[in-house]
């Protein structure tokens, strides 16, 4: 292994060394912080930035600079600070706090689970299909009077189309003719329509399938009857490799099980042009054309593929995707896609039921690049990849038999999440993580912010969001902008994307030295040398494309560190931050400046808004405490399993007893965020293959093509082997301590309870009132409120969230006139309508 390592870093150096003739002539000057390009003004004497109203200083030591996607350092608690830097950032909590936190999670893990039952996977095929959707991934002959035609396999490529798969091929309408053609096109994607008692295909006008003379061919079309049938070749697709029923609640309103993921990029080949990531998460006609590499890659036979060689560190790859997969996907391969729906559908299967997608977009860097073909402005973006949701939406509900039967289920808010999860579905959340969100850059001249967007625009744009289906927000991601500042990107990139700042903003970082008066946490630490190309830095694009192209200006010299941005939060930003919590939706401060993150805390507590989480560890130990104080949430950046165990117990001395716990994670997959590396086949507790999942399930190795990945040797090299990854961390944790395997898995199966019941508080349902006393209504009050007949988001308006959530009854405590606590249980008929109320 040390030989393997010793080489990858010898590639790594000499890549380097070829990135950096690109750039050598950038760093030649060294400007300082707040001046113009090429100013030699002292740091003493550049122009001080306008600071917010709202912001504080933050001071902490800050130590080397590091790459937060190196395995070194990407499993700490928080992606935003230096190498070493966790003992030095102030937690807030004492030990004894701590020690009471733990102690409020072990007894939640004692509270009674909620009553799972199975459902099917797919819905079960009948002889004759009841309609036209519910041919799909099934075998069937075609029959016109006494003329039988097949059997052909039919894979579905969209709702209501279908391929007709034979040993050969597809049947297609070739030269006028019906033959079978060796690939797919849209001469063979035929339009299935009902006709009577059975079906009509088409691919176009006057191309219809037809009998003559005992033959098809095509013409006015003939109406078929079909038939369940054998002998029909599989289509080529990405397996499961999971068995049993996925589990389902008794009810849709009870309390949910399952795992959530807050931070994903699901629709990444879109962004940044929509040339720069390698395959997608779906085609028409499956895993063959979906999971293909990008041009450039195989033009050259992997050989020229300088962007994805940057960030991963290896000097060239296989470009062939499926069927072989030989270097990609990969931990490490972050410009190829992770998140393809068979890879999503295994995670379903294998216990994952809340899903957060993040339409994510960066102009500057689009811009730069230079191959595209989509828009670069940010909102197009979004807006091209929220529609790309629900075409993908559509795509599975097609391969699971019709309109609204796929697992992939679009929710727009907490109590439609829930019926979502307990039908034994993945509800998926929208969210934006994005550079300059409603168009809110800003231009620095002579000192002063010109911001490109006025409150009222800031309005109109969370409006059309909103209505779009988005939930989830950050402000901030790589650059500064109207709304507040950033955190920025340490290590030998920090420069790099400062530079790409300087191209948006005209104004680098506003980094200052800063002392750790206050005890708080820093930003991230710029240096003030040569970037050092050989680092693998892997999360920072920008700085790949800089080593690549040579594009990037020449950047600050910031001093010694520690460095804080004096930018932070923006009345712009206080105003958005106000919007979300106005219209329910869920803000994340990760990315944002400790001043500026500091600042929108203040705000969420002005607020009393519970809407907040902190999605992939781009937070800080001192905000973590507050998150969960205001009721919120938070998911970790997933990062190797180990250090994600770290994390975890990490977090549960922070855990508020005034609200249900639970835990997830944020994998900031096809986000170029490194994903688990494996821990090796040969520790002594690697994860036995075939293992027992959540509700039950046998979960395999997973196979696709000739490649089959076990998460042992492979780590997540892919989506689908994130049940996989949680079964790593439970054999992590209970080597480290016995009975702990059981309780992360515990603690995660309830994250999205947790999140559901964060985004309950965030829709103004008050917390129960058994953990929270305050919170407890007179026993008259609740009789008056609750009535026979309500529903049970009624119930949850009348009189808060309930302490316990199972199956048809809701458990709440009331307080008699001498405040003494009185349970109270609501029960419910199926439907989800008070049959009773009762107290004890």
């Amino acid at each position: 292994m040390d030989g393997l390592r010793d080489s990858a870093a010898s590639r790594r150096v000499g890549l380097a060394v070829t990135a950096a003739l690109a750039v050598i002539g950038v760093a030649a000057v060294v400007p300082v912080a707040g001046a113009g390009p090429g100013s030699t003004t002292s740091l003493a004497a550049a122009a001080e930035q306008q600071k917010s109203d709202r912001g504080i200083p933050h001071d902490d030591a800050m130590l080397a600079p590091h790459d937060h996607n190196d395995p070194a350092t990407k499993n700490d608690v928080s992606r935003g600070l230096a190498v070493g830097e966790e003992a030095e950032a102030v937690d807030p909590t004492t030990a004894e706090e701590r020690a009471a936190a733990e102690e409020y999670v072990e007894a939640e893990r004692a509270l009674p689970d909620p009553e799972l039952v199975g459902v099917a996977a797919y819905p079960a095929r009948t002889a004759v299909p009841a309609d036209r959707y519910a041919m799909a991934g099934g075998c069937y002959t075609l029959t016109a009077g006494l003329t039988r035609f097949g059997p052909y396999y039919f894979k579905a490529t969209r709702l209501g189309g279908y391929l007709l798969h034979t040993t050969g091929g597809e049947l297609a309408v070739v030269n006028g003719a019906v033959k079978v053609a060796a690939k797919a096109s849209p001469a063979a994607d035929w339009t299935a329509t009902k006709a009577g008692t059975g079906y009509r295909f088409d691919v176009g006008a006057g191309k219809a399938l037809t009998v003559a003379g005992g033959k098809l061919v095509p013409g006015a079309g003939t109406t078929f009857a079909l038939r369940t049938a054998s002998g029909c070749p599989s289509y080529p697709e990405a397996a499961i490799n999971v068995t049993g029923d996925p589990f389902a609640g008794e009810t849709t309103y009870q309390e949910v099980r399952g795992f959530v993921d807050a931070h994903t990029h699901g629709m990444a080949f879109e962004f940044l042009g929509g040339k720069v990531h390698c395959g997608r998460p779906w085609h028409t006609y499956g895993a063959p054309y979906a999971l293909v590499d990008c041009q450039d890659h195989t033009l050259t036979q992997g050989k020229g593929a300088l962007l994805e060689s940057v960030l991963s560190g290896e000097p060239s790859h296989d470009p062939v995707g499926w069927p072989t997969f030989k270097d990609w996907p990969a931990p490490e391969s972050l410009t190829h896609e992770g998140t393809y729906y068979r890879w999503l559908e295994r995670a379903w299967r294998g216990g994952q039921r809340l899903f957060v997608n993040l339409l994510v977009e960066n102009n500057k860097l689009c811009q730069l690049y230079p191959m595209k073909k989509n828009s670069c402005d940010d909102m197009d973006s979004i807006r091209l990849q929220a529609s790309d949701m629900l075409k993908m939406q559509d795509y599975i509900d097609a391969q699971f038999g019709g309109p609204g039967k796929g697992f992939y289920r679009i929710v727009k808010d907490p109590f439609e999440a829930r019926r979502v999860i307990n039908s034994g579905k993945m509800a998926v959340v929208m969210g934006i993580e994005t550079s300059i969100p409603f168009g809110c850059t800003y231009k620095k001249v002579l000192g002063k912010d010109f911001p490109a967007c006025t409150k009222a625009e800031i309005d109109a744009n969370l409006d059309e969001m909103h209505a779009l289906g988005v939930r989830q927000m950050e402000l901030v991601n790589k650059f500064d902008n109207a709304l507040a500042g950033v955190a920025g990107d340490a290590g030998a990139i920090g420069p790099l994307v400062n530079t790409a700042n300087f191209l948006e903003t005209g104004s680098f970082w506003a980094m200052e030295h800063c002392e750790p008066a206050d005890g708080e946490s820093a930003d991230n630490p710029q240096i003030a040398v040569l970037p050092d190309l050989s680092a693998g830095q892997q999360d920072a694009l920008f700085g790949a494309i800089g080593k690549v192209l040579g594009l990037l200006p020449a950047t600050p010299l910031y001093g010694p560190p520690a460095h804080c941005n004096k930018r932070g939060l923006t009345e712009l930003g206080v105003h958005t931050i106000e919007g979300l919590a106005k219209r329910g939706m869920v803000f994340d401060p990760d990315h944002l400046s400790v001043k500026a993150r500091s600042s929108s805390m203040d705000v969420i507590d002005d607020l009393a808004y519970p809407g907040v989480i902190s999605s992939h560890s781009w937070s800080t130990p001192d905000t973590y405490p507050r998150i969960y104080k205001a009721g919120g949430f938070i998911t970790p950046y997933a990062g190797d399993s180990t250090g994600f165990v770290a994390k975890w117990r990490r977090h549960l001395g922070w855990a508020d007893p005034r609200y249900y716990f639970g835990f997830g994670f944020g994998a900031d997959i096809n986000g170029l965020g490194a994903q688990g590396n494996p821990r090796g086949a040969d520790v002594p507790n690697p994860v036995s293959y075939p293992f027992t999942g959540l509700g039950g399930v046998r979960v395999d190795r997973q196979q696709a093509g000739e490649r089959t990945w076990d998460i042992n040797v492979d780590g997540v090299a892919q989506y689908g082997l994130y049940p996989d990854w949680v079964e790593d961390l439970r054999q992590v944790a209970e080597a480290q301590h016995a009975g702990d395997g059981e309780k992360i898995v515990d603690d995660m199966a309830r994250g999205a309870e947790a999140y559901l019941q964060m985004w309950e508080r965030a829709y103004g349902v008050k917390p129960d009132s058994c953990r929270n006393a305050d919170q407890r209504l007179g026993v008259s009050t609740v009789r008056s409120r609750v009535t026979i007949g309500m529903t049970t988001e009624a119930v949850l308006r009348a009189v808060g969230q309930p302490y316990q959530r199972l199956g048809t009854s809701y458990s709440f405590c009331a307080k008699t006139s001498t405040r003494a606590k009185v349970p109270v249980k609501v029960t419910f008929s199926k439907a989800g309508r008070v049959t009773g109320l009762t107290f004890s």
